[in-house]
């Protein structure tokens, strides 16, 4: 049976909330959010909710409503919707962006070693490990 939000109580309502984030925010880790939100929710609501995400990403980075509507596929609804939340200051979606920025960098930055691995080993393994000529007597550190 679907429970509508103003069938609710405060107190219903403050208890379930409560659940729903001291549940969130016992989360140790992207894996374990990953598999605590798969349980959750829908392939839909999941869906939903990252594309809001994305949205508001793309509006703090100062894209346009037409290009955010073409790219992410999204009604002109949803992105007033998602833009009026970050105008009425409500600070949640800005923080989260904010940290999955640096997220984000982290895994370029991750990509990037990976890239100088393939590209130029011994170029990496200098780089990774300054003090190799203690260990190599003969070669002479660039």
């Amino acid at each position: 049976m679907r429970v509508k939000y103003n069938d609710l109580s405060d107190k219903e309502r403050m208890e379930t909330l409560d659940a729903l984030y001291t549940a969130a925010g016992t989360l140790k880790g992207r894996d374990a959010a990953k598999e605590f939100l798969k349980d959750l929710l829908t392939p839909s609501e999941r869906l939903m909710l990252g594309r809001r995400i994305l949205v508001a990403r793309a509006l703090l980075s100062q894209m346009t409503h037409d290009d955010i509507v073409g790219k992410y596929k999204v009604g002109k609804d949803t992105i007033q919707k998602i833009s009026k939340w970050l105008d009425d200051q409500l600070p949640g979606y800005e923080k989260v962006i904010a940290d999955m920025e640096k997220e984000m960098e982290k895994r370029q930055a991750g990509k990037d070693t990976v890239k100088d691995i393939h590209e130029n080993p011994l170029g990496y393994l200098k780089k990774r490990y300054p003090m190799h000529f203690l260990l190599f007597p003969g070669s002479k550190a660039k």
